[in-house]
């Protein structure tokens, strides 16, 4: 069992709570299957040897200015959000080009060769896509298959991301 990147998920949770960030919770659950693979899913295993949650808060993410906030706000609020379209199938990551941990996530993403359809948190458009999706406070944001997690740390992406494969 590698505790290592454990600790550094819940180092940097603890580090991401000090400063006030909103909470963003992903739970995941690690098991072991019946060939002895080890499985990580956001669904409790239904048959497993041994079972373990894991849950990630406040992954680090460059919060989302009080303007961007507020203009969020106030679609959620609009007929243009009651209309929205099902969360996409696909993989989506919400960034904006200041964001230092949006880079990271992206280098991530590349080094995995996993592909995704970016969204500018800067533009119109994306402020509402953002919304629609029930974006939370902070950038980036990555959406697969309808489910989100905010922030950036490889540990915490490398367990998301899992049950893709």
């Amino acid at each position: 069992m590698r505790l290592l990147p454990i600790f550094v998920v819940l180092l940097a949770s603890a580090a991401s709570a000090a400063d006030g960030s909103s909470a963003t919770t992903t739970t995941l659950y690690k098991s072991i299957g019946p060939d002895g693979r080890t499985i990580y899913s956001d669904v409790p295993p239904p048959q497993a040897r041994e079972s373990k949650t894991l849950t990630f808060k406040n992954l680090p993410a460059s919060p989302l200015s009080t303007e961007t906030l507020a203009y969020i706000e106030q679609l959620r609020k609009s007929a243009d959000i009651r209309a929205s379209a099902p969360p996409p199938r696909d993989t989506v990551l919400f960034s904006a080009k200041w964001c230092g941990f949006c880079r990271q996530a992206k280098a991530y993403l590349a080094t995995k060769g996993i592909g995704y359809r970016e969204v500018d948190i800067d533009t119109t458009e994306g402020k509402l896509a953002y919304a629609q999706l029930g974006g939370n406070s902070g950038v980036p944001q990555l959406f697969v298959n309808g489910r989100g997690i905010t922030g950036f740390s490889a540990p915490a992406y490398d367990a998301f991301l899992q049950p893709r494969k």
